[in-house]
């Protein structure tokens, strides 16, 4: 069995968890000089990341960065080179069987299921959930300040509480990499420093490794450790995100302005 068939626990609270904690392994995603051909399009990444890292992926529209993380779940093939996780090659590998957990930029809410069953979907997809299970999914909608809206539907949430049941459904999925493709972009400032520190305290507690998608710099100050930027191009090897900011090389000044 791989090791990223292991369960992971996204939770701060294990006795609330369906799965186990990890043991305490060091484990690295690695970009094995990868090619991703897209008609005119070419991006390279040759770069790692340790575990519990937070990374913040910057850099122009269309520049790569939601290809880069598609490729790294599984939704789209390298044209060549490998992806690695703890070692072991998973570029071939089903995308509902990698270590990944892939928040996209639109909420993927199903409408005539509640918010609670929205977010038991991230524990089991036939929904057939034990009490453990039910409180987990409880406990997930009190963390995101949706308690007591289990029983509404996507209509009768506002886009940014849609957004937060899909953050919730995410935390649940026991993934020990986190990927988050600007999912707070409909939110307003105050509840989007609400939802980051939430990521950051989650990450925290779990080992888990971050991976975010903004075009935010001060979103990526507020929660990251370190940041990758894609230009022009290439995905270039994670660099601290304060020194990277204070002084940006040409490609990320252009894009800053």
């Amino acid at each position: 069995m791989l090791p990223l068939a292991q369960p992971f626990c996204l939770l701060p609270h294990p006795s609330l968890c369906s799965g186990y904690l990890i043991v305490e392994v060091v484990v690295t995603i690695s970009f094995d000089n990868v090619t991703i051909k897209q008609g005119a399009f070419t991006l390279t990444a040759d770069l790692s990341i340790k575990k519990g890292q937070k990374i913040a992926l910057l850099g122009p529209s269309g520049s790569g960065k939601s290809t880069l993380l598609s490729v790294l779940a599984g939704f789209k093939t390298p044209t060549s080179g490998r992806i690695l996780w703890n070692g072991t090659d998973i570029t071939d590998t089903h995308p509902a069987k990698r270590p990944i957990t892939l928040l996209f930029q639109d909420h993927n809410l199903f409408p005539h299921l509640t918010t609670a069953q929205n977010i038991g979907l991230g524990i089991r997809p036939n929904l057939r959930l034990n009490n453990t299970e039910h409180e987990m999914v409880e406990y997930a909608l009190s963390r995101v300040g949706l308690k007591g809206q289990s029983k509404k539907r996507p209509a009768q949430l506002s886009g940014g509480e849609q957004q937060r049941v899909a953050i919730a459904r995410a935390l649940l999925r026991e993934k020990p990499i986190l990927a988050l493709d600007e999912p707070f972009a409909a939110l307003g400032p105050a509840l989007k420093h609400e939802m980051l520190d939430l990521v950051a305290e989650i990450v925290q507690n779990t080992g888990a490794t971050l991976l975010m998608i903004t075009h935010q710099p001060e979103d990526a100050l507020w929660i990251t450790d370190q940041t990758v930027l894609v230009a022009q191009g290439v995905a270039h090897a994670p660099k601290d995100t304060k020194s990277l900011l204070k002084n940006p090389p040409k490609a990320l000044r252009a894009y800053l302005g």
